[in-house]
């Protein structure tokens, strides 16, 4: 029985992402390499650090095809509580949307009167590609309406940050306005991953629905050691395959290995109808760049939180003229294996200067690290961290006294008061001496008349 699960929960994932991120750099580095990518989009993500290795019009509004049905998953997942136990039934009326577009199917026709498991069903979207498995989940969890499901889905794109996709449909079919980009589908992925079953499905390469001897097939020749022949790389993971004549080859993947993880999407490779002449470039282009990624890169800390990066002159402390400022915390990014120190570089953004008291780890200003050797055109911002003050400087009162004393007389209110009292002053002479002059006048004016 389809149960909606929580708004609250729903939420709480969403956060739980946002959250992870934020406490590791999330910089773009895009490296040098020299692999020939054919995917006119390309996205290289370390899923350790969140950090950009590589990237290639991530940002292009593509078509998606059928990597689509990540989100047409992640909608599905939030809306049923058990896989297993819930049963949908298999309707041809729904089934019949289908008819004429030439979609890839999973054989879900085979139980129209039936039911079938949810699980059962995503299986059939996500191996094989069904685009029958993904109407059937849409109008079922839609309460019979496709449409609304598909709100749901471009609902849940928003919530998620993404910034440029839009969807027409759960599986993926050709629509002007049914778009995304490499980025967002990097967003999506990454939230998928933390939704149950998603990485057991989307890395399996044989499937038997309950009840059939046939098997579903993956259609991702990068993890089916079986049927992958030279496209088949030992240490990438699932995820999803798309091919349209209009988004031509699309894939969303992972690469792991000795403890690194990346994620590649891959949109619009060239695709030919022809079968005997199609090559699959996404796959291509995953292969050469896991390898070079988890054979080129590592993980290394570039900033320590016991190095001082700046020395910040610091008043109002007796005997003390400056403070050390530190990162607030050790800064690890992925760099090049061969990479030296002086390709790290540091910039500062601190106050001129600043009053004691400071405590140790009082946030003074930001650093941002570049990495600027040789397998980068310019400078590539690699992390921003805060500054923080290496130890506690206590502020002098007798100094604090001298500076507000200072601070007064120099202040602005001080010098309009002084000025006004000198103007009273001024005036207050300038009508006395007026004054004085008419009673000299008058004075003298008495006596003349006394002496008549």
């Amino acid at each position: 029985m389809k149960k909606k699960v929580s708004v609250v929960l729903s939420t709480l994932l969403c956060l739980l992402v946002v959250i992870s991120a934020a406490f590791i750099p999330a910089e773009a580095a895009n490296y040098k390499n020299k692999v020939k990518v054919e995917s006119k989009s390309a996205l290289l993500i370390n899923l350790d650090t969140g950090q950009t290795v590589y990237e290639r019009e991530a940002d292009k509004r593509r078509y998606p095809a059928s990597t689509t049905k990540i989100m047409t998953y992640i909608v599905v997942a939030e809306h049923v509580d058990s896989f297993k136990r819930t049963r949908v039934q298999i309707k041809q009326s729904v089934l019949d949307i289908l008819n004429g577009t030439g979609s890839s199917v999973a054989h879900v026709s085979s139980h129209v009167g039936q039911t079938m498991t949810v699980l059962d069903l995503l299986y059939s979207m996500m191996v094989p590609s069904g685009n029958d498995a993904a109407v059937v989940l849409a109008d079922y969890i839609g309460g019979g309406s496709i449409e609304k499901f598909v709100k749901m889905m471009n609902k849940k794109a928003k919530e998620l940050g993404c910034k440029d996709t839009h969807f027409e449909n759960p599986d993926g079919l050709h629509d002007k306005n049914h778009y995304t980009t490499a980025r967002d589908l990097a967003i999506m992925t990454q939230y998928a991953l933390t939704l149950p079953e998603f990485s057991k499905i989307t890395n399996t390469t044989t499937y038997y629905v309950q009840g059939e001897s046939f098997p579903l097939v993956t259609t991702n020749y990068l993890i089916d050691a079986n049927r992958g022949g030279d496209y088949y790389y030992p240490y990438a993971q699932g995820i999803k395959t798309g091919t349209t004549d209009e988004a031509g080859h699309c894939l969303v993947t992972l690469g792991s290995a000795d403890g690194y993880s990346y994620l590649g999407v891959f949109l619009k490779s060239p695709y030919n109808s022809d079968p005997t002449k199609d090559t699959y470039g996404t796959m291509k282009d995953a292969k050469e760049l896991f390898r070079w990624a988890l054979t080129q890169l590592e993980l290394n800390q570039v900033a320590s939180n016991e190095t001082p990066m700046r020395e910040e002159k610091i008043n109002l402390a007796w005997g003390k003229n400056s403070v050390q400022l530190v990162p607030e915390k050790n800064i690890n990014a992925i760099v090049p294996k061969d990479y030296k120190e002086s390709d790290i570089k540091v910039e500062t953004k601190v106050p001129d200067s600043i009053d004691a008291p400071v405590k140790k780890g009082d946030v003074i200003g930001k650093a941002t690290v570049y990495y600027t050797g040789s397998m980068v055109k310019q400078k590539t911002k690699l992390a921003e961290v805060n500054l923080v003050a290496s130890e506690t400087v206590e502020r002098s009162g007798i100094l604090y006294v001298f500076s507000v004393i200072q601070k007064v007389v120099f202040s602005n209110w001080f010098i309009v008061i002084i000025a006004a009292i000198v103007v009273l002053l001024i005036i207050y002479i300038i009508i006395s001496s007026i004054i004085k002059r008419h009673s000299r006048k008058r004075k003298r004016n008495v006596r003349r008349y006394r002496n008549f």
